[in-house]
């Protein structure tokens, strides 16, 4: 099983969310949880048709964390 890291992003009226790993691997939707939901489609199509077309499945090399911050003046 592979892990790729997704970023979610609020937009002004909607979510998006792409696959740094995997480039042109983008969705949205208009709550987090059905583009949760559109991203792991997205995720699976776009392997299925890199297999297609020969190209090699990349091993995941994105990580994600977060990075806390005190009150900045």
């Amino acid at each position: 099983m592979k892990r790729f890291a997704v970023v979610f992003e609020r937009a002004e009226a909607n979510w998006a969310a792409y696959v740094p790993d995997l480039p042109g691997c983008v969705t949205t939707g208009p709550t987090l949880q059905e583009t949760k939901r559109n991203i792991r489609e997205a995720i699976e199509l776009h392997l299925e048709a890199m297999l297609e077309v020969g190209e090699p499945i990349p091993v995941p090399t994105s990580d994600v964390d977060f990075v806390e911050l005190g009150t900045v003046a």
